[in-house]
């Protein structure tokens, strides 16, 4: 088997950071700090299709909240 069948059959979860930011981790690894499971899994694509759906504003939390305190002040 090589190496691109193996990653075709590696089973990813989705998780995001408290930036509401997302990524992939091989389901079978712990989080890395500050990560969490965001509820899904599957393979590669699907995940990645899943961020596709749920990500729809690639600013970090922090700086979508400044500006939308930015904009209730004018």
């Amino acid at each position: 088997m090589n190496n691109a069948d193996t990653e075709n059959q590696t089973i990813y979860k989705v998780v995001v950071n408290h930036e509401e930011q997302y990524s992939i981790w091989p389901a079978d690894r712990e989080n890395a700090l500050g990560w969490r499971d965001a509820g899904k899994s599957g393979l590669k694509s699907e995940c990645l299709e899943y961020i596709k759906e749920v990500w729809t504003d690639m600013r970090p939390l922090s700086l979508r909240k400044k500006m939308e305190e930015l904009s209730s002040q004018n």
